[in-house]
Formats: structure tokens, C-alpha cells, sequence
């Protein structure tokens, strides 16, 4: 009796190893262009160790179909089956895979591991038109991995509502690291973490400053969460307006300042201010933008690219300063 009951819990063992056998060499064997007949499923499995026969396949993707994977068949002589909808689409995983490939903040060591896993989502076909060659090794990329575990410790610190204590590097002119302020260790209540010209910045309020400012995480140093709450962030504060107004992400106090565009740029402004961003017809080529900004070098230097498209009309002071840079290249 015994030696019945264990064989019976073998079929069992061995009917659930081999549907699990199934769904993995239907995710990673098939897709629409890539359909797998009855026949070669039966023989696959059979490799592996597994017997089976028309009858217990087909019960299996019944199975599967019910718990919600979506396995087409396409009916014929021969019944051909593929895997159709996947979590994410392979259009999708282009648009992440081109996202890793590009971006400054993710080491070239760490692109290449996300986009093996990422691959694995996908059908050993799809996975080659995965590998499109946007990443070359001009691309600039960071090469510190800790840069991960400073994230992470900044999002739990979020999450828990804690204040962090971190120092802060810069280069020398022999482009080596150097804390700033001999070290300083700063105080900081983090409250987002946001991309910005590809690179990645802690917001919050930073009890050395009294106020709100960034950090650009791959700058910070030994970041540690304490037991401290973190100030709470200011009932005013907008996270997306601030980073809009700060140019670069660059601290200096922020002033309403108008622009006097030619129609042309309303795309550019858009595009840097929002579509919501204020902005009125000044005569029949230009208009007028209303924008906050901090008036530093960097947003100079960005109406500077516009040669003479883009003047600043107020506040008086701004465009005087802004002049006297222009002077200042000229001498």
C-alpha cells in the first residue's frame, strides 16, 4: 500500500515539475512569429526527463490558460502554440533596455546585467533584437557600483521618514575626489529622489542650509540613516516646480523672470517649463514667457545658446547681469 501511495505521489510531483517545465519552454522558446508544435513539445520534454502524451499536454496548457498565461494555438494538421501577451510587451522592453543603455547614472557593468534580466522576459528571439547597440563606449558612464546602496539607503530613508547624515565630494584640478567643506557632515531630511539631465538628485531640507536643497547622488559620501525624524516637507513645496525652475540643478534664489521669445522657441519652453508654463503674444513673430528660475551662470549660458532669439526683458537686474557676462566673453 505504502509503495502505491508513494508512486502516486511521484505521477504528482512529476505532472507539476513537467507543467512548469512547459511554461518555461513556452516563454522562452515561442512567440507569435515562433509558434512550437505538439510534437516537438512532447520531444523537448522527453530531454528533460519528462513523459507525456497529447492528451497530458494539452490538459497541462489548459492548466496554465486557467491560471492566466496566454497560450494562442494556432489550429491546424499540426496544432502550433506560443506564448501572446506578456507582463511586457517587447516594444516595451526596447524602450527600457534603451533607457538603461543610455543613461549616466547606470555603470556600464550594471546595464549589461539589467539587460540580461531584462532579455529573460522575452522569447530567445525577441531577446536578439533586445541587444540594438544603443550603448557605445564613448557613452559616458559612472564606474562606482556603491552608487546602488546610496539609492537604496536614500529610498528606505524616504520610506521610513528618517533623517540621513552624508558628506559631499567634488574634484580638484588633478580630478581627484575631495569632501567638500573639509568634510562637513550634513544633516538631511530627504524627501524625492528625481532625474534630472541625466543625472539622479535627493531632494529635502538640509538642517546646514535651512532649506531645501539637492544632492546629486553619485556625489554623496558614506550616507547613513539615522533614528531622528526628518523635518516634514513644506505644505508649499512642489517637488516638479522646483526642479523646473532650477536650471541644472543649480542654488541660487529663484526670481520671476519674463523671456521674449521668437514663436519658434515655444517648443523649447515647453519643453523646459511645461506646457502649463505662462506665455502671451507679444507682436506677430514673438511672445512673451513668464518663467521662475534660478538667474544663475547655467541659465545664462542656457539663453545664451538662442543667439539673440530669446532676451530677458525683466526684472532689470537679471538682464543687466546677464549683459555683463555677454560682456565679459567678449573682452
Amino acid at each position: 500500500m505504502a509503495e502505491i501511495v508513494n508512486e502516486v505521489k511521484n505521477l504528482e510531483h512529476n505532472k507539476k515539475s513537467r507543467q512548469l517545465y512547459l511554461l518555461d519552454l513556452l516563454n522562452n522558446q515561442t512567440d507569435e512569429e515562433h509558434p512550437i508544435t505538439m510534437n516537438e513539445i512532447i520531444k523537448q520534454l522527453s530531454t528533460l526527463g519528462f513523459s507525456a502524451t497529447r492528451k497530458t499536454i494539452t490538459e497541462d496548457i489548459t492548466m496554465l490558460i486557467d491560471f492566466g498565461v496566454d497560450i494562442v494555438c494556432n489550429k491546424s494538421s499540426q496544432n502550433q502554440y506560443f506564448v501572446g501577451t506578456r507582463q511586457l510587451e517587447l516594444h516595451e522592453l526596447k524602450l527600457l533596455v534603451d533607457a538603461v543603455e543610455s543613461s549616466k547614472f547606470i555603470t556600464k557593468k550594471k546595464s549589461v546585467e539589467l539587460i540580461f534580466k531584462l532579455s529573460k522576459l522575452a522569447s530567445v528571439y525577441q531577446a536578439d533584437s533586445l541587444k540594438r547597440g544603443l550603448y557605445t563606449d564613448t557613452r559616458i558612464k559612472p564606474s562606482n557600483e556603491a552608487v546602488y546602496i546610496i539609492a537604496d539607503t536614500i529610498s528606505k530613508a524616504i520610506l521610513s521618514e528618517k533623517q540621513m547624515e552624508l558628506q559631499y565630494y567634488e574634484y580638484n584640478q588633478n580630478k581627484e575626489k575631495t569632501l567638500k567643506h573639509n568634510g562637513q557632515v550634513y544633516v538631511f531630511s530627504p524627501y524625492a529622489l528625481a532625474w534630472n539631465g541625466d543625472n539622479y538628485y535627493v531632494f529635502g531640507f538640509s538642517q546646514n542650509h535651512n532649506k531645501v536643497i539637492k544632492f546629486r547622488v553619485d556625489r554623496i559620501h558614506k550616507p547613513q540613516m539615522t533614528d531622528n525624524n526628518a523635518v516634514p516637507c513644506p505644505k508649499d513645496f512642489n517637488i516638479a516646480e522646483f526642479s523646473k525652475s532650477v536650471f541644472n540643478m543649480y542654488d541660487t534664489e529663484l526670481k520671476t523672470v519674463e523671456l521674449l521669445c521668437t514663436n519658434e522657441l515655444m517648443k523649447v519652453i515647453i519643453d523646459k517649463f511645461g506646457k502649463e508654463v505662462k506665455a502671451k503674444p507679444f507682436d506677430s513673430q514673438r511672445f512673451i514667457a513668464t518663467v521662475d528660475v534660478s538667474a544663475s551662470p547655467t541659465f545664462f549660458g542656457w539663453v545664451f545658446q538662442f543667439v539673440g532669439k530669446m532676451r530677458i526683458l525683466s526684472p532689470q537686474s537679471v538682464a543687466d547681469e546677464f549683459k555683463s557676462i555677454a560682456t565679459e566673453f567678449c573682452k
